[in-house]
């Protein structure tokens, strides 16, 4: 890889549990990611100072990401998502193609929070405009995260493939979900993550967005 990811407290790096992405995807997920948060932030009529105070991310760290330096963790990507009211997946989608996609996972683009204990991979390519989208996250052993509220009518449909987890939504009574369990729950509130085990949680994950209104 040519370029180091920066380190912050911020931003973290993208790893895979072997500790990096495949050189050309990481590559590609600098250069989408930076083009695409550029073009809807100037749709919006916002200036980077404008984004970092509704986003609650700095200027400096916007301005990273925009010119392919950096990139996020899963925080701070949704609170991007959320503040320019997009779905998650229309900051990483790339050119529109037809016919069948095959993603390999050997080419997997990869997200994680800041210790790396939690990892998210979309299981659908990142193209064109769509209100449903597929994940597979995997948590580490006893690990906990926490998420903040998505935009209002995004509800989340989980599926626990490994593991035995705990999903705290707002102030509703944590559900436990043992391996071959689902949930589905509003995701418009602060929720948590919570794996009650010492072995990795591997998770599916299908995210619906409220239909948006033109």
């Amino acid at each position: 890889m040519s370029e180091q990811v920066e380190r912050t407290p911020e931003n973290g790096a993208s790893l895979s549990p072997s500790g990096a992405l495949p050189p050309d995807s990481q590559a590609d997920l600098h250069i989408v990611l930076g083009r695409n948060l550029r073009r809807l932030r100037t749709r919006r009529g916002h200036s980077l100072e404008r984004l970092a105070r509704q986003s609650g991310v700095s200027r400096a760290m916007l301005g990273q990401i925009e010119t392919g330096k950096s990139v996020p963790t899963i925080s701070v990507l949704w609170k991007i998502a959320n503040a320019l009211d997009v779905p998650f997946a229309q900051l990483l989608e790339g050119e529109t193609s037809r016919g069948p996609c095959i993603l390999r996972g050997s080419d997997a683009k990869l997200l994680s929070s800041n210790s790396g204990k939690f990892i998210s991979r979309a299981l659908f390519p990142f193209e064109g405009s769509r209100t449903v989208e597929f994940y597979e996250l995997r948590i580490a052993p006893l690990h906990r995260e926490t998420a903040e509220a998505h935009a209002p009518g995004t509800r989340e449909n989980l599926f626990v493939a490994k593991g035995v987890i705990e999903i705290a939504v707002g102030s509703d009574k944590p559900m436990t979900l043992a391996e071959g369990d689902a949930a589905l729950f509003e995701a418009d509130a602060p929720h948590v993550y919570r794996n009650l085990v010492t072995s990795e949680a591997v998770l599916y994950l299908v995210m619906t967005y409220a239909e948006r209104v033109s």
